[in-house]
């Protein structure tokens, strides 16, 4: 990975704010204060790694700065969305979905756009129906749990396979039948049988978890979907953030890149890091069979965010129309063959 081409514009920003060449330095003041929302799975696993080995406080300091982290936990992309612009957060980490939402609402005011990719992962559809064994198959009587209705990297997913499945203006046949879950509760739901939702879609490992029960069988993959690896969370904020707090927002940068060198080359520690900090109960091997999955890179590239993007704008979902992934990603990443 080109990881040099990822800091480097950054860079080049912090140098120009200081040098005071035309940014906002309205919250300069705010230097050093990150607030930090994250979800649910190992998808966050490069946020757990840098809240576990303190590398923003790492590169603050490097940085001639004292940065303090604050860290939430939020269920979905819209409540992410909600948050970030109300300002209770700085920084959040959700799907391409809630992503392409809040940039098309936001485009020409506090323009929101993506740091960097946070997981390529394949995200399932999982029932414990079995008489569903494809999208046809579902009826009134299901309830198909995702993140959030409608915004979520899941609902949208579920909405291009729907138009593949059932014609383009059938895209939303299926959106009825959604509910919005975080992905622990529908899991206990989907797995205890309760008869709450018939089905889930999820992510890593929740997922990888459900399929081990008895009665429940995969119905949908996000790869087969999107067309191969994908992927599935992203980390954005303001542009008036990355402008007004230029040394805070490059420790983050060196942070979130640091840690992805960090579990490309230690698996086994990066395992240990997601259970200590989730205080999970899960079993290691289980979680490190994850993480070597070859399918699974936690990569800053993004890929295929433009099947959402384009998909999107075509049924009517974003107003603005994306050229490319490079509208809606911060510059750090442009010299990146993403997609």
């Amino acid at each position: 990975m080109r990881r040099r081409e990822f800091t480097h514009s950054v860079a080049a920003l912090a140098i120009a704010t200081t040098l005071g060449l035309g940014f906002s330095t309205g919250a300069a003041l705010a230097e050093g204060q990150i607030r930090i929302a994250e979800q649910y799975g190992i998808s966050y696993l490069p946020l757990h790694v840098i809240r576990d080995q303190k590398l923003l406080e790492k590169h603050g300091e490097a940085a001639g700065i004292e940065i303090t982290p604050e860290w939430a936990q939020l269920g979905g992309g819209a409540a992410s969305n909600d948050a970030l612009l109300s300002g209770s957060v700085d920084i959040v980490s959700a799907g391409i979905g809630p992503l392409l939402t809040i940039w098309d609402r936001t485009h020409g005011n506090a323009d929101v756009k993506a740091i960097a990719s946070l997981v390529q992962a394949p995200f399932y559809l999982v029932t414990n129906n079995p008489n569903v064994k494809t999208l046809a198959d579902f009826t009134e009587n299901d309830k198909i749990a995702l993140p959030s209705v409608g915004v979520s990297v899941q609902a949208r997913t579920l909405q291009i396979a729907a138009a593949k499945e059932f014609g383009q203006e059938n895209f939303d046949r299926l959106d009825n039948l959604t509910v919005t879950l975080p992905h622990p509760d529908a899991t206990q739901a989907l797995i205890s049988n309760s008869g709450a939702i018939t089905a889930h879609f999820s992510s890593i490992p929740f997922q990888n978890r459900a399929l081990e029960t008895e009665g429940v069988h995969k119905v949908l993959d996000s790869y087969e979907v999107l067309g191969g690896p994908a992927t599935s969370v992203a980390i954005y904020t303001t542009t008036a953030f990355r402008e007004d707090n230029p040394l805070t927002y490059q420790a983050f940068v060196d942070a979130l890149d640091e840690a992805a060198t960090f579990i490309e080359n230690n698996k086994e520690e990066a395992a240990d890091i997601y259970l200590r900090v989730n205080n999970s109960q899960e079993d290691r091997d289980f979680i490190l069979s994850i993480l070597n999955d070859p399918q699974i890179s936690f990569d800053p590239t993004p890929q295929r965010t433009e099947v959402y993007a384009d998909f999107l704008h075509e049924v009517g979902a974003l107003t603005n129309q994306a050229e490319s992934w490079r509208d809606y990603f911060f510059d750090d990443l442009h010299a990146r063959e993403g997609s």
